[in-house]
């Protein structure tokens, strides 16, 4: 099996793992009821999802 001749530079590894890093994760406001949910997910709060219901919430007794 082949194997490199040379070794790569810390440089050029560096430049190759630049994009490697963790991104946050994206945030939007529900149109339906306002909150705040991950951007392409249903919406926790109301169970909507580009308008339309995904998941029907159950009411919670308080």
């Amino acid at each position: 099996m082949p194997n490199p001749k040379h070794r790569f530079s810390q440089t050029r590894t560096a430049k190759r793992r630049s994009h490697d890093h963790v991104e946050g994760v994206q945030l939007a406001n529900c149109p339906n009821c306002g909150a705040v949910h991950q951007s392409h997910r249903v919406c926790p709060e109301c169970g909507y999802y580009r308008g339309k219901l995904a998941i029907e919430k159950k009411e919670s007794d308080n």
